[in-house]
């Protein structure tokens, strides 16, 4: 069976950095961070009082009011997202076969912030009896992000979504990509959300000592392969790709942004939450990934790794790139763009996706910021280019997206110039 070619033909995205695709574009590129203190809720006495969140949203600007009330936080900005990469897409929706459209979402934690309310709310009151919310259910529960999705649109093509931590949305391209090109689906609307910044979550990776503590600065606390690195940030919101079967989108003249030609997974096998010390997980899925596209090590220019500022997993990473790509490790470019995002969780695949089409694209790649000169870890190799600070104007041919959650689950995605 021949398999069919599967590109990139919307995109959308609510981040940290910004509310749409284009203004989360350029502050990658210029280097700008999400990070700030935290407004959601009362961090007084909290570890970590910081974090990148969304800002200036109003779900009433997107939803109607009613049915916004009966979703989390974590379904509004997927659906947000999704509705601009369908938009972007220009996608006939009057005559679209709307039983080839489906929508696949990646999602670590789901609907945190609901569950969280309502126990906190029996707890105070459970004196009264159980008086939970009819929606606590379908606001909770990780797979209604894509229901509402598929409802709002009428699609009724394949709809579920992934959950392997921070490997979700990764999992959801690459399960995309598999149902397209397997002659499943013409389209699927491929997003990943989260939005778990709340006294549970935040806690509960405090707890863990996962998370950055430097609260006197925390635009500069997403540091990765620093010396000085103490944890990752926490994110929150998502992003959204339109993948689309390539004759498909010829037919109805679509623009085509780059195509997706390979995508690997793996398991660290190793432990819950901690990467293999030697990367052999983050090499496996690297290797699958390439042989899936049928390319070499040397056709990658770019990898926007993992990297998201631990004191393990920034290490294990780098050793698994310098086995897999050799001598060619040294002329590729590397960065991290949760330097500027934060760690987006479940959202980070889709939304570091993004910024690889974005960077094969425009032939930029995005930089690893808060870098300091002689802030130098001994077990990470500096002969390696890591885009430090400043983005870097390059040919990409093809982009490598690494995505890594805990329970050793590990996804890879390869981006590439659409070329007939």
């Amino acid at each position: 069976m021949e398999l069919k070619r599967v590109v990139v033909t919307g995109l959308g995205a609510l981040t940290p950095v910004g509310n749409s695709v284009t203004e989360t574009w350029e502050n990658l590129v210029n280097g700008v961070s999400g990070a700030g203190p935290i407004t959601h809720f009362d961090v007084s006495n909290f570890k970590t009082k910081f974090a990148c969140e969304v800002k200036n949203f109003n779900p009433n600007e997107h939803l109607d009011r009613k049915e916004a009330r009966k979703m989390d936080l974590y379904t509004q900005y997927a659906i947000v997202a999704a509705k601009q990469a369908i938009e972007d897409s220009a996608m006939d929706l009057e005559t679209i076969n709307k039983e080839k459209v489906g929508v696949i979402c990646g999602v670590g934690i789901g609907g945190l912030n609901s569950l969280e309310g309502e126990l906190m709310s029996y707890a105070v009151n459970k004196d009264l009896g159980p008086k939970f919310s009819p929606f606590l259910i379908p606001k909770m529960i990780a797979d209604i992000a894509s229901g509402h999705i598929s409802i709002m649109y009428g699609f009724h093509g394949p709809n579920f979504t992934t959950v392997s931590a921070c490997a979700s949305s990764s999992n959801a391209i690459a399960d995309a990509f598999n149902y397209i090109r397997l002659g499943k689906a013409n389209v699927i609307v491929t997003a990943g959300a989260e939005a778990a910044i709340c006294p549970v979550g935040v806690g509960g990776f405090n707890a863990m000592h996962a998370l950055s503590t430097r609260n006197d600065d925390p635009t500069r606390a997403s540091r990765p392969f620093s010396a000085s690195r103490d944890g990752f940030v926490m994110a929150e919101g998502a992003g959204c790709l339109i993948l689309e079967e390539l004759e498909h989108a010829k037919a109805r003249g679509a623009k085509i942004y780059a195509e997706l030609v390979g995508a690997g997974l793996s398991a660290d096998a190793h432990h819950l939450t901690a990467s293999h010390p030697e990367g052999l997980g983050a090499k496996l899925v690297m290797k699958n990934a390439l042989e899936d596209a049928g390319m070499q090590p040397e056709d990658i220019d770019y990898i926007n790794v993992h990297g998201t500022s631990t004191p393990v997993g920034d290490v294990s990473e780098v050793k698994a790139i310098k086995e897999v790509f050799g001598e060619h490790a040294y002329k590729l470019n590397i960065s991290s763009t949760k330097s500027m995002t934060g760690h987006l969780l479940g959202a980070a695949g889709v939304v570091e996706a993004l910024a690889c089409v974005l960077a094969v694209q425009n032939d930029i790649v995005p930089p690893t910021i808060n870098h300091e000169e002689g802030d130098n870890d001994e077990n990470i190799d500096y002969n390696l280019n890591f885009t430090f600070n400043k983005a870097q104007k390059r040919e990409i041919r093809a982009a490598l997206s690494n995505t890594f959650g805990f329970g050793g689950h590990n996804a890879c995605v390869i981006l590439k110039k659409y070329a007939e």
